[in-house]
């Protein structure tokens, strides 16, 4: 079979405005960017057309290094619903430099369902990236500025300043830096960090803005540190908002793309759901509730990770209820948190399978506690066997769950046209009644807890000496009503990634926080995350290169 990369470069693409056009877009309404890219303006959502239209979540079992193959099987039930008759678009995440030169690659799908032009998509793409760094990076310099101009100064103790630059690259080394080293003329000397773009609170306010205004007056709300007679400092108290949102006017808008077969896609946002809320904007999702009766969309990683956070942060804030849940499993991944090694994956082996399945378990119990109904996509890989799949639905009917096998990565949307018919029949059943796990009345302290303890089974938690004087500090700046954002690592339901299966019965360490007041949410760290990445001993970045003919060669 052909590499990712080269189907994507077979394939001939419709001119956008004709992608436009399957929407009831004029051509005129559309901001190119070349034949294949365009954004949408934001006039185009119709908040009636919203109510009416349905929304699938596509999420997944604990992820592997193999790849569960999330944003594959979303486009490929996408183009899958439409081979049906059933009219659906694709409402996705943009993909990080990050990974794209590290090791997970990019987030374009992958076979024949991917989303293109690839090779734009997973590199500049049309600047969203860019700008959210520019934005986030500007309040740095205008802080840094403060603290240097002793005439404006807002009397800033530099030591309280929370707010990191960003980067979108893997850059262990900018994890704790510091800055203002040499002369006076170089600013204050002082500790800093990077953070990757994906986790700036800017990409947050980005993917839960609702329109420029709301995206100003998030901003004006993001909190910078405290001054040295204990005042909190916030961006309006800088006035940089103006000249960020500048930065931001072109970004704010949505991007237009196709999938392999000629679907509409449009691609919006990018935070990472292990140390952000990783799910697209809520623009973009509107955006396609209101061109399109079905939209595909994804929460990163696990339902431990971006569901919880897409319905707790995202529904909740803006009345959005996904239809239906579809879990993304492999029997690969099932064999892993079964306890078989890489080497012998390729193997049928029931027992395996059938010991990793209360992973997938796990997952759809959760899914249910907020009373959704899910469905299995079993994302096919050559090695597995039909014994294999049987066990998998087999297991899932116990559980009164659906099951079906997608061939999606391999054929596209005929691949998946069995679980598109069975997504269809559950579509036109009687609405989920989705119901949050708690609201603004319990105190961070308690939203946390509730999350530890009915989606992850942790035993009980404990806060580290950090988290427990910045916990003091949310609470006296009247934060506790927030959402709580979790990062943690995806692998595993717990904190130690090597915790496979569903453990249940251990502790949860929450070792600091992170204010982001102005996307509307605390960030609680746990265990060792990181929320600057780190690039693996190869990293990718090693196979991307040009071959004789001038084409991009390397991206997955």
């Amino acid at each position: 079979m052909l590499s990712d990369i080269q189907i994507a470069q077979n394939a001939i693409p419709e001119h956008i405005k004709i992608i436009a056009k399957k929407i009831n877009v004029d051509a005129e309404d559309l901001e190119y960017y070349g034949k294949f890219k365009a954004k949408l303006p934001l006039n185009l959502i119709d908040e009636a057309q919203v109510e009416k239209s349905k929304l699938i979540l596509v999420t997944a079992m604990s992820p592997t290094k193999y790849g569960e193959g999330k944003t594959t099987m979303s486009i490929a039930l996408t183009d899958a619903l439409n081979h049906i008759d059933v009219p659906a678009m694709a409402v996705l995440r943009e993909p990080s430099l990050g990974p794209v030169f590290g090791v997970k690659g990019g987030a374009a799908g992958g076979g024949y369902a991917q989303v293109i032009p690839m090779e734009d998509i997973n590199l500049h793409f049309t600047g969203d990236f860019s700008a959210v760094e520019k934005a986030n990076n500007l309040l740095s310099a205008i802080i840094d500025n403060n603290l240097q101009n002793q005439k404006y100064t807002l009397n800033i103790d530099p030591k309280t300043i929370s707010w990191k630059r960003v980067m979108d690259m893997n850059d262990r080394s900018l994890r704790s830096i510091i800055v203002g080293v040499g002369t006076k003329a170089n600013g204050v000397l002082r500790e800093d960090g990077f953070n990757i773009t994906p986790a700036s609170e800017i990409m947050a306010i980005l993917c839960l803005a609702k329109d420029m205004s709301d995206l100003k007056q998030r901003m004006e709300n993001i909190y910078i540190g405290q001054t040295y007679d204990n005042q909190p400092v916030f961006a309006r108290d800088l006035k940089s908002v103006g000249a960020m949102a500048v930065l931001m006017k072109d970004a704010l808008k949505p991007n237009l793309v196709q999938t392999l077969e000629g679907n509409p896609c449009i691609l919006h946002g990018g935070p990472f759901a292990s140390i952000a809320q990783g799910t697209n904007s809520v623009i973009a999702t509107k955006m396609g509730l209101s061109l399109r009766g079905v939209v595909v969309t994804e929460a990163g990683f696990g339902a431990d990770l971006g569901t919880e956070k897409f319905l707790h942060i995202k529904c909740v804030a803006h009345g959005l209820t996904p239809a239906l849940v579809v879990v993304v499993a492999t029997v690969r991944a099932l064999k892993h948190h079964g306890g078989i090694k890489a080497n012998d994956l390729n193997d049928e082996n029931l027992a395996a399978v059938e010991a990793g399945f209360c992973n997938l378990q796990r997952h759809l119990e959760n899914v249910q506690k907020f009373g959704l109904k899910p469905i299995v996509c079993i994302n096919s890989f050559p090695t597995d066997t039909e014994n294999e799949f049987n066990l998998v639905k087999k297991l899932c009917a116990e559980m009164a769950i659906e099951a079906e096998v997608s061939f999606g990565f391999a054929k596209g949307g005929r691949g998946g046209e069995a679980l598109a018919k069975r997504v269809r029949v559950l579509l036109e059943s009687p609405a989920s009644l989705f119901r949050p796990l708690y609201d603004a009345k319990h105190s961070i302290v308690e939203k946390i807890q509730i999350i530890a303890k009915e989606i992850y089974r942790a035993s009980h938690v404990e806060f580290a000496v950090k988290a427990q004087t910045q916990l003091k500090l949310i609470e006296q700046l009247g934060f506790n009503h927030l959402p709580i954002c979790i990062a943690k690592n995806p692998s595993s339901f717990s904190d130690d990634e090597k915790l496979l299966g569903a453990p249940t019965d251990f502790v949860l360490t929450v070792r600091e926080f992170e204010i982001s007041s102005g996307a509307g949410f605390i960030v609680a760290l746990v265990g060792n995350i990181m929320r600057m990445p780190g690039l693996p001993s190869i990293p990718n970045a090693e196979n991307i290169d040009f071959d004789e003919d001038g084409k991009i060669v390397g991206l997955f």
